[in-house]
């Protein structure tokens, strides 16, 4: 990566924030871009809602696996949670506060949702991470908040996944739960490295009740 922090690149899309019944904030996965992640808002039942998705540097958030020790991930993922901390308190600013926005992301962006939510832990209206789990070679709960008090979270991911290790999945799952998330896991196999149907239909009656 050439730069060594995000700039804040912002996609908007959705209802206008006035109109909105709540935020979708998207993170798009290595390689990918702000628009393709918004290709999935209308298959999410968050239809009234805004939707945001910023662009990373490059397309990439992260330069090396997200089950790096983090510091080979810096100073890119501090940068990138910094650029989350100063939407959120856009978000606020134009009328959502955390219950009412919806972290959701794929792969990398996955990862990068739930970090988010876990090291800032308050009430989230949801988080869903396709594909993706907490960042780092060992999870430490030092690292995170105390209490995500009752935050809906969709982890789902394949078994296998060529880049996200099922154990990582589990390992989140027991952590968020920890925390007091509200968590739906669910593991397909050999589903690969993409988001099926099925997923998303279990994704949204989990986060959105429908």
């Amino acid at each position: 990566m050439a730069e060594k922090g995000h700039v804040k690149r912002l996609m908007r899309a959705g209802a206008p924030p006035g109109d909105a019944a709540g935020l979708l904030l998207m993170l798009h996965g290595r390689g990918a871009s702000a628009s393709d992640i918004l290709g999935l808002a209308p298959s999410l039942h968050a239809h009234g809602f805004a939707w945001w998705a910023p662009e990373a540097t490059n397309s990439t958030w992260y330069p090396y696996p997200f089950i790096s020790p983090p510091a080979m991930n810096e100073p890119w993922l501090s940068s990138a949670i910094g650029l989350l901390s100063e939407i959120v308190a856009d978000a606020d600013a134009a009328g959502f506060p955390p219950e009412k926005i919806w972290l959701i992301g794929f792969s990398q962006g996955a990862c990068l949702s739930v970090e988010y939510a876990a090291r800032s832990a308050r009430r989230w209206g949801g988080v869903g991470a396709f594909s993706g789990g907490l960042i780092g070679d060992r999870l430490s709960k030092e690292r995170y908040g105390d209490d995500l008090a009752g935050t809906p979270v969709f982890l789902g991911s394949s078994d296998p996944d060529p880049h996200i290790p099922v154990s990582r999945v589990h390992e989140s799952a027991t952590l968020l739960k920890s925390m007091n998330a509200n968590v739906v896991k669910r593991i397909y196999p050999e589903m690969g490295h993409t988001i099926s149907y099925a997923e998303l239909q279990e994704a949204n009656t989990h986060l959105f009740g429908a």
